[in-house]
């Protein structure tokens, strides 16, 4: 009786095959057992049932009513055990797509050179990263991960943190060599001043004098509405710029960009966040992905690499 349990799904297996073929020899070859073999199984589900599941003719066998009522159960049943079974094998191997909208210098620069490494340790799950200063509606379905700076308004999704990103005013030593130097803040003033296009939460370059923090507010002839082209500009020459600093580490290791005003640099951050839909629905492959980030994105914070 123990057996009979155990080996229950087999033998739905095997009924639904010989419905589908219609004769034992069939059903042998499609399950690369022996007529005999097939016949003692049925046998064995009508003895442990108490009723006929197949008419016997000479062409054909058919289910009884009895044996199409075990063969709809049987389906289900199987069916269910398949899709738990998925479910379980993909929180161990995780597989699938996950679409990931990130801006377009930090997916560049930060993101993208992290993938490589995410695709060798899970070969099942392809990555679609749609690179966009345009904010992605994940609730209506055009993403289902978006990493998003600053603070972000209560509501049905959930948010975890990924790193930070701190700020430095910076220059080229071409344009310092045609203006001078900045030594306070006050100095901007006389300064070609490359900001954001866009209203931010603070109207102004915040720095810390005398113990207290303010705003100062700058000028230029050239505004942007993404920190890369500032950082272009001011690499041109063009005036000197504040951006993030995942933006310009490199350039400021090979000496391209200067940093100016350190001592006044209020030690603002800002927080890098993945949105996405939690609960627990939520896919293996979705939730593998934002703890690959926020380890990588978080040691590269540990080996002090700005933000």
């Amino acid at each position: 009786m123990q057996r009979d349990r155990i080996d229950r799904a087999g033998d739905m297996h095997v009924f639904l095959t010989v419905i589908k073929t219609g004769n034992l020899s069939a059903a042998a070859r499609a399950l690369s057992l022996t007529p005999s073999a097939v016949s003692r199984i049925v046998a064995r589900l009508e003895a442990r049932l108490g009723v006929r599941l197949l008419l016997r003719t000479t062409r054909r066998l058919t289910p009884t009513a009895e044996g199409e009522a075990y063969a709809q159960a049987a389906r289900r049943i199987l069916a269910d055990l398949e899709e738990t079974e998925s479910t379980i094998a993909d929180q161990a191997a995780p597989r699938g797509r996950v679409r990931v909208s990130a801006a377009s210098a930090h997916g560049r620069l930060v993101v993208v050179p992290l993938l490589g490494e995410f695709a060798e340790q899970h070969p099942g799950i392809t990555v679609e990263i749609d690179l966009s200063d345009q904010v992605a509606d994940i609730i209506g379905g055009q993403a289902d991960l978006a990493i998003r700076f600053g603070p972000l308004p209560d509501g049905p999704l959930t948010v975890r943190r990924l790193d930070e990103t701190g700020r430095t005013v910076v220059a080229s030593p071409a344009y310092l060599a045609r203006h001078g130097r900045p030594e306070v803040p006050a100095d901007l003033a006389r300064h070609n001043c490359l900001d954001f296009s866009f209203r931010r939460a603070e109207p102004g370059w915040p720095f810390r004098e005398e113990g207290r923090e303010r705003l100062l507010t700058v000028s230029g002839n050239i505004l942007a509405n993404n920190g890369e082209t500032l950082v272009q500009l001011a690499l041109q020459g063009v005036g000197i710029t504040r951006v993030g600093n995942f933006h310009i580490e490199e350039d400021l290791a090979a000496g391209r960009l200067v940093p100016l005003l350190e001592a006044f640099n209020p030690g603002d951050r800002e927080p890098i966040q993945a949105v996405f839909l939690g609960g627990p629905s939520m896919p293996a492959r979705l939730r593998v992905l934002i703890d690959f980030l926020a380890a990588r994105m978080g040691r590269r914070a540990a080996r002090g690499q700005p933000g």
